[in-house]
């Protein structure tokens, strides 16, 4: 009996000092390193599950300068006008658009699908405003198209005043924006015209070729497998991105929105996948994260409006 309870006694305290070195294993396992953003807000989904794998104030009511063009492409297509009508480029509805240069001459003539295509690869504003101006009942018509659509997707905390991004009076946040990415995902054309690398369009009255290129950089790097893309900017907005694509061989949508520095929106989606494939951190500059914080505190203006 004695040596029963014995080999009793040392097997419970064999098993009470596994456990302790599995629980002290456990406490001592370092947690994974968090990847920093230059973006004052983020976001990264799982287009599957729906699961959020990244996110850096998603909530954030920010200007999202020409992201709105997404929009402006739905709700264009939505209205079923004939893709290949030959429209006249005119901006005059759009007071954001007074002063501002563009290559594309006001009065010249494309198609409607031209002007979807140069508004979405290359952010051409003149384009944008011309489909506004094309559609029925002129831009007042279709900026409250725009509002409609954004309330029906359950963009709650987005508005929008004009459709080229010009305003900084557009404002949205990562989380509205990944509904609107995701909505327009089921509009081939966007996703055809929004990650062409590059294109040379015809104009006429008069004739005459342009040469465009996207905005966004990394629709022409073999690392990246991009289904959607649209890149924007402005002083108020600051360096703006959104994307379907893949990260770690997960379909996602990324939101990025407020960065410092030409490509620093391109480089945090290097970062966030870097991070999402390897584990590995990849540092943010000083001077991208001391104007994050500047711009966080400018920004706090926005939350109320």
């Amino acid at each position: 009996m004695n040596l029963f309870v014995n080999i009793r006694h040392s097997i419970v305290s064999l098993l009470l000092v596994c456990s302790g070195l599995v629980v002290s294993t456990l406490q001592a396992a370092p947690a994974k390193p968090q990847q920093e953003l230059a973006a004052g807000s983020a976001l990264l989904i799982d287009l599957k599950t729906g699961q959020e794998l990244y996110s850096s104030n998603p909530d954030l009511r920010l200007p999202v300068a020409s992201v709105t063009k997404l929009m402006t492409a739905m709700v264009a297509l939505d209205a079923k006008l004939p893709l290949d009508e030959v429209l006249p480029i005119t901006i005059r509805d759009t007071a954001e658009m007074q002063g501002v240069f563009s290559r594309v001459r006001i009065g010249s003539e494309i198609s409607r699908r031209q002007m979807l295509h140069l508004a979405l690869m290359a952010s051409e504003n003149r384009a944008a405003a011309s489909l506004a101006h094309h559609y029925p009942g002129g831009h007042g018509a279709f900026v409250a198209a725009m509002n409609t659509k954004a309330k029906a997707l359950g963009m709650h905390n987005s508005r929008f005043v004009e459709p080229t991004g010009m305003s900084e009076r557009n404002v949205s946040t990562a989380r509205d924006l990944a509904l609107m990415i995701k909505a327009a995902q089921q509009y081939p054309l966007i996703g055809q015209f929004s990650t062409d690398s590059e294109v040379t369009m015809a104009f006429r009255k008069p004739n005459y070729t342009l040469g465009f290129r996207n905005t966004n950089a990394l629709v022409r790097k073999a690392d990246w497998d991009i289904d959607l893309s649209k890149t924007g900017f402005t002083n108020a907005a600051g360096r703006c991105l959104v994307m379907l694509t893949s990260m770690n061989r997960r379909p996602v949508a990324f939101v990025v929105l407020g960065a410092f520095g030409k490509y620093t929106h391109m480089a945090d989606a290097n970062r966030l996948k870097r991070w999402m494939e390897t584990g590995k951190v990849t540092p943010v500059p000083a001077a991208a994260l001391s104007y994050k914080r500047q711009k966080l505190a400018e920004w706090s203006q926005y939350a109320g409006q």
